[in-house]
């Protein structure tokens, strides 16, 4: 009986002392740091996320001061609510919720950003647009995104 207990306990330790670990290893790196990880540029996220979760399955979440909003080449206006959600696996953000994109007069969530070709092809409902990576080298400031220094000379 006593070296089942042994066992048992030596399982849970090393069990725990993985989890711990790997929580660890996530809680040291920036959203940003971690999107990389996922095969993502650090530009489809803008500056000033104050925290974020990310589960075991993939499900996350950031948090940021408040909404986010910034208009981008193309006449496209974004926002990214205080708290955005969905589910992250190598090349593929799923299930968004907090992101949309104003199209026209209309504001649509964008549900769905998939790698591939060297572009990000991002998804509302059935519609789908593609951009080149180059567009997300750099992230955007909320209010002004990635043109605040015109910004700044034009006042």
């Amino acid at each position: 009986m006593s070296i089942y207990k042994t066992l048992l306990g030596f399982c849970l330790i090393s069990f725990f002392s993985l989890v711990s670990a790997e929580n660890h290893d996530s809680a040291d790196l920036t959203a940003y740091e971690m999107l990389e990880k996922f095969n993502f540029p650090i530009g489809i996220l803008p500056q000033g996320v104050k925290s974020y979760v990310l589960n075991q399955d993939g499900s996350f979440e950031v948090y940021f001061d408040g909404d986010c909003k910034f208009a981008l080449e193309g006449g496209y206006t974004l926002n990214y609510e205080r708290k955005i959600s969905g589910k992250v696996s190598v090349g593929t953000l799923k299930e968004l919720e907090g992101v949309t994109v104003k199209v026209w007069f209309l504001w649509l969530g964008i549900n769905e950003v998939n790698r591939g070709d060297g572009k990000l092809n991002f998804y509302v409902g059935p519609v789908s647009a593609s951009f080149t990576l180059d567009n997300f080298e750099e992230s955007p400031q909320c209010g002004c995104g990635l043109d605040c220094l015109n910004l700044v000379s034009d006042l």
